[in-house]
């Protein structure tokens, strides 16, 4: 620069004064950061409103999450029931780590891809349901008749870490298909919105929902943990009277809540699995819709076509696999 200016000297050119900075004014910069500030609120203040939003819309599944994944867990040595939903927590997590991007990039270049992955996603989600069913309905049978015959249940002989494992990784599976719901609810909730706010809104519901399942999941199968707790109290105050019966009360609970939470589960598989069918296949929704949701009664009348749905579906997706499966059997022997 300087021998620029020598230069222009030399050669008798005019030199302009220099007037300019390389740093802009301490005023620009002041008013740039609060500019930038104020965009930043902004963009959080919308998050935080269509968040709110889109929590709600997806109550619905956050109930039915709530009520899979404590049925997931139920059976799990009682020393061992937070660590698995500590695990399962984590899939979770990682679940809707991919999925935020993948939804983010199907609705941005692929948008005609989502709701035929939604529907097998419910296909499979109500097959799962009706193996929960065929293994509830066949397995006792089986183990009375092992019993009879003197001949040890494969339950008592399977590995317990293994089982573990298959708790954790079928729990995350389905987690897996639940979270794809919610995040597909909540996108379409803000598809319309900047890019900034779907990002912040997927990010929040996504966490969110995570934090609050897997802690009510916790805080349910250590239940009656809370109520021995309260139920050994000692003393004679009145404090104490009501703790230990509170305990008891809790004790006298806790084992039909799990029940019902068990029941609940297998019933939620169906209705969310039903429910993505129904919702994603133009002419069954416009039927639904125009018979069913007017009304509480029209709700709860939805809500059997839905559980119907998944049912049927759920079946015949479980005789295909099954009849796949038999094939696959008898093809070595054939062959041989």
């Amino acid at each position: 620069m300087l021998r620029a200016r020598r230069l222009a000297r030399s050669a008798g050119c005019p030199i302009e004064p220099r007037t300019t900075s390389r740093f802009p004014p301490r005023l620009n910069v002041a008013s740039s950061l609060l500019t930038l500030l104020d965009d930043i609120a902004t963009v959080l203040d919308d998050v935080a409103v269509m968040t709110k939003i889109a929590a709600r819309k997806t109550a619905g599944v956050l109930g039915d999450d709530l009520a899979l994944n404590v049925q997931q867990v139920g059976g799990v040595d009682p020393h061992r029931e937070l660590p698995v939903v500590w695990a399962v927590a984590k899939g979770s997590m990682l679940n809707k780590v991919i999925l935020v991007p993948a939804a983010l990039l199907l609705s941005a270049f692929a948008p005609r891809v989502v709701i035929p992955l939604m529907i097998v996603g419910g296909a499979f989600l109500c097959f799962e349901g009706v193996e929960k069913l065929a293994h509830k309905l066949l397995h006792p049978k089986a183990g009375d008749d092992a019993h009879n015959s003197g001949i040890p249940s494969k339950l008592a002989d399977l590995d317990p870490i293994a089982s573990e494992r298959d708790k954790i990784r079928g729990a995350v599976r389905t987690d897996f298909i639940l979270s794809a719901e919610i995040v597909v609810i909540s996108l379409g909730m803000v598809a319309k919105e900047a890019f900034a706010i779907q990002v912040g809104v997927l990010i929040a519901i996504a966490v969110l929902m995570t934090v609050g399942v897997y802690g009510l999941v916790a805080g349910i199968v250590k239940l009656d943990d809370v109520g021995l707790f309260f139920s050994r109290q000692e003393g004679g105050s009145g404090l104490i009277r009501t703790k230990r019966a509170l305990g008891f009360g809790i004790l006298r609970l806790a084992p039909w809540l799990m029940k019902f939470l068990s029941i609940a589960g297998t019933a939620a598989m169906f209705l969310v699995g039903g429910g993505i069918l129904n919702h994603n296949v133009p002419a069954s929704d416009f039927a639904i819709e125009a018979i069913f949701r007017q009304g509480v009664l029209g709700a709860v009348l939805g809500m059997l076509a839905d559980l119907v749905v998944g049912v049927i579906v759920g079946a015949v997706v479980f005789g295909v696999v099954k009849l796949i499966g038999k094939l696959r059997a008898t093809r070595p022997a054939a062959s041989a």
